[in-house]
């Protein structure tokens, strides 16, 4: 029963590391990727900002080559309830050709196993859904903030 005064606005803590997930990088095209976190609990948070990025192998996440986060779009709070995903998109320069391929650069490609998605103040090590290498040019990725999401 209410009296007519407001509700007060209940506050989420911002997401720790532990109770964020992150299982997969789903490939939409050539060098665009969608990173899923999930809110594990044990309560909601609030999650901002973008993700940091690096190239990795399969070994230890904190072995990587960072690369350089160009921000695409605004950024705002995100509140996450427990089971509650966010997204990014992250849209790597492609290589060119076939097999081998290329950089309209002229520099040469990276090609890494796993990427390692900094959210929460800790490393993600991602592998492609599709079970690829991700392939780029350059040392830069375009990366969104991260957006509520229902799937």
């Amino acid at each position: 029963m209410t009296d007519g005064a407001p509700s007060p606005q209940v506050t989420a803590a911002p997401c720790t590391s532990a109770q964020l997930m992150a299982s997969s990088a789903r490939r939409l095209a050539s060098g665009q990727v969608v990173v899923t976190v999930v809110n594990q609990g044990p309560r909601p948070c609030v999650l901002k900002g973008y993700p940091t990025v690096a190239l990795a192998g399969l070994g230890s996440p904190g072995r990587n080559k960072p690369l350089q986060v160009v921000h695409q779009g605004a950024s705002g709070p995100v509140t996450l309830a427990v089971g509650g995903r966010a997204t990014t998109q992250l849209t790597f320069t492609p290589v060119l050709g076939e097999a081998s391929g290329y950089c309209a650069s002229g520099a040469a490609p990276f090609v890494a196993p796993t990427i390692v998605v900094g959210v929460a103040g800790a490393g993600r090590q991602l592998a492609p859904d599709d079970g690829g290498d991700f392939a780029l040019c350059g040392t830069s990725v375009r990366a969104t903030a991260f957006r509520a999401t229902d799937a």
